[in-house]
């Protein structure tokens, strides 16, 4: 089964084009939307989760109109937004136990075996007892997933999921999704590098609106090989360094900016060549992007 998307497109009252012509064919497994806030990602996400409507294009998963047929679409979706509330005073088992009588399992053990199961899977199984209120961010995401999963879903979209967690809980995130993604079409909605390159065999850079990048991230970062190059400078010489050549990024290192430019041929200058990372990439592509918005 693949998510396909053709030629959606979404502009705003206020006049902002949201998504621009986005199409994509998203097939089962870990699929990496990355890009910066604002980019749009959090638009496609609700609008294939027909949490809202688009203005054109369309949108399939198998034999489901996304866009027409809400309801059915609904039935095999599992969702993990950004932002969501829980009840604090009550614990991850009764929770999930209520979420799992909403969804329709009405058969008493075979909703306490889903719901012990799905304890187990997100890591939660010892702390079922716990009041949500005292949860970690990780633990209130990995909850997040479990009652996402209830449905058995075709297709899981996780807006964000790892914003905020410390890396151990991130890890912990990571083990959970890769799991899932054996058998599910699963959208990881972000903009950590990190979150796609740890988890996806593909993925898609989103930046204002449009679709500026997509494919295999080790293909990608093939067709990269012996262009990017790295030089620490000094702080005053950054902006010339910028005037001059393709900075893609920069960061301190020892107090001193260290610069990664692109460039196809070496610029001498004190560079050295080095392998590229998805960072660098991404990072390449919201460059472009801007610049050529700027001009």
């Amino acid at each position: 089964m693949e998510l396909i998307i053709d030629n959606l497109s979404k502009t705003y009252a206020n006049g902002v084009k949201a998504l621009q012509n986005i199409s994509l064919e998203i097939p089962k497994g870990m699929f990496g939307l990355l890009g910066p806030n604002g980019a749009g990602k959090s638009t496609l996400m609700r609008t294939i989760a027909t949490l809202q409507e688009a203005d054109t294009g369309s949108v399939t998963l198998g034999d489901i109109d996304v866009l027409k047929q809400k309801n059915e679409l609904r039935q095999v979706l599992g969702y993990l937004p950004q932002q969501f509330g829980l009840y604090p005073k009550l614990s991850a088992e009764v929770l999930l136990n209520h979420f799992a009588v909403l969804k329709g399992i009405t058969h008493r053990n075979e909703r306490k075996e889903l719901v012990k199961a799905l304890l187990y899977k997100t890591n939660l199984y010892e702390v079922r007892k716990q009041q949500l209120k005292g949860f970690s961010g990780g633990m209130k995401q990995r909850f997040g997933i479990a009652q996402a999963l209830l449905s058995n879903p075709k297709l899981l979209i996780v807006d964000e999921p790892t914003a905020g967690l410390d890396p151990l809980e991130r890890n912990r995130f990571y083990n959970v999704l890769s799991e899932l993604g054996e058998q599910t079409v699963v959208i990881l909605s972000t903009h950590i590098v990190d979150d796609v390159k740890e988890l996806c065999t593909n993925m898609a850079i989103i930046n204002q609106g449009q679709v500026s990048l997509k494919g295999n991230p080790l293909e990608i970062l093939e067709n990269m090989k012996g262009k990017v190059y790295k030089k620490t400078i000094a702080k005053e010489e950054l902006e010339l360094y910028k005037e001059n050549y393709q900075v893609i990024s920069d960061k301190l290192f020892l107090g001193k900016p260290t610069i990664h430019i692109l460039s196809d041929e070496h610029p001498g200058d004190g560079f050295s060549l080095i392998n590229a990372e998805l960072e660098d990439v991404y990072f390449s592509e919201i460059f472009n992007k801007t610049n050529s918005k700027s001009n």
